[in-house]
């Protein structure tokens, strides 16, 4: 297995070579995060498939083109999940926009669940990073600065994931007349909280015990009512503090759906631009200086911009 893997990355790095300007394509799902492709832009695929799951090791090893469907399918048939957002696209795409999950209070953060990540460096070279189990926690943590990073920092080819397991129950409750930010203190593990500024809606995970438990707790602040799921999301994802989503009416979002706790919102409206502070801008050229020196990684996009 390994020989192959290496076989498919050494493809990946050969094709992307160290000189012409590069992006990997993916499903195109979040294709314009973080602005707009440079013209002329050499497009790669990153190689697809499934090579590991280890469940009693609660780990998955797949190449980058792997789409997050078949992972979660994969990874079903034996009760595990990932904290990959399940909104489509690949999986080398969903780590490198970064988003996390709707349910992202039970499923963890995406940056968490990535323990081992092989990419592409601006000079070609295949670099390996981070460590192959739960248990590794040694060095720098490369893989949380690439997450995230739109593809401007290394090219992703190969990654091992944390998986975690899948609870036998999960129930979505609505309320009309319960404050949302109460929710965190009344019940211990909500896996979602979510807000429309009239409606709250909270997802219950676990053991049926588990799930009785957080239903009485959320009894005590409102009335609820089971629902089918959660409420469809507007098109734009916004990015917020947690804390300030108290005060939300100070933003034009249009209709929204805010994730409490979380602070990602998705609003009938874009989030408008804010330009980072000066130390901030020169911080991330640095680190893209020494990662790109000739920005030849995803020209045209910045990490730094408004998903």
């Amino acid at each position: 297995m390994t020989t192959a893997v290496d076989r498919h990355m050494t493809a990946f790095a050969s094709e992307i070579g160290d000189t012409v300007p590069v992006a990997v394509e993916g499903s195109r799902s979040r294709w314009h995060a973080g602005g707009e492709l440079a013209p002329g832009t050499y497009l790669v695929k990153a190689p697809g498939g499934i090579l590991e799951h280890r469940p009693e090791e609660m780990t998955v090893r797949a190449r980058a083109g792997t789409s997050v469907e078949e992972l979660h399918a994969e990874l079903a048939s034996r009760g595990q999940r990932t904290a990959l957002a399940r909104r489509g696209g690949t999986i080398g795409g969903a780590l490198a926009v970064g988003e996390n999950d709707l349910s992202v209070l039970g499923r963890g953060r995406i940056r968490d669940c990535v323990l081992q990540l092989c990419y592409i460096s601006a000079e070609g070279a295949v670099v390996k990073c981070g460590g192959p189990t739960v248990k590794n926690v040694s060095g720098f943590d490369l893989p949380r600065l690439i997450v995230g990073s739109l593809g401007t920092l290394g090219l992703i080819g190969e990654v091992i994931l944390r998986t975690n397991p899948i609870p036998p129950i999960s129930q979505w409750v609505e309320s009309s007349e319960s404050d949302p930010f109460m929710v965190l203190q009344a019940v211990a593990r909500p896996s979602a909280v979510l807000w429309d500024g009239t409606r709250t809606f909270v997802e219950l995970e676990g053991y049926a015990a588990d799930v009785e438990a957080q239903q009485n707790a959320l009894g005590s602040i409102g009335h609820w009512a089971e629902t089918g799921g959660p409420p469809e999301l507007p098109a734009h994802r916004w990015s917020l503090r947690p804390s300030d989503l108290r005060h939300i009416d100070q933003y034009s979002l249009g209709s929204f759906v805010a994730s409490v706790g979380a602070g990602t919102v998705f609003a009938t409206v874009p989030q408008p631009f804010q330009a980072p502070s000066p130390t901030t801008v020169a911080l991330a050229e640095r680190v893209k200086h020494n990662f790109d020196p000739t920005n030849r990684l995803n020209p045209g996009r910045r990490a730094m911009r408004s998903a």
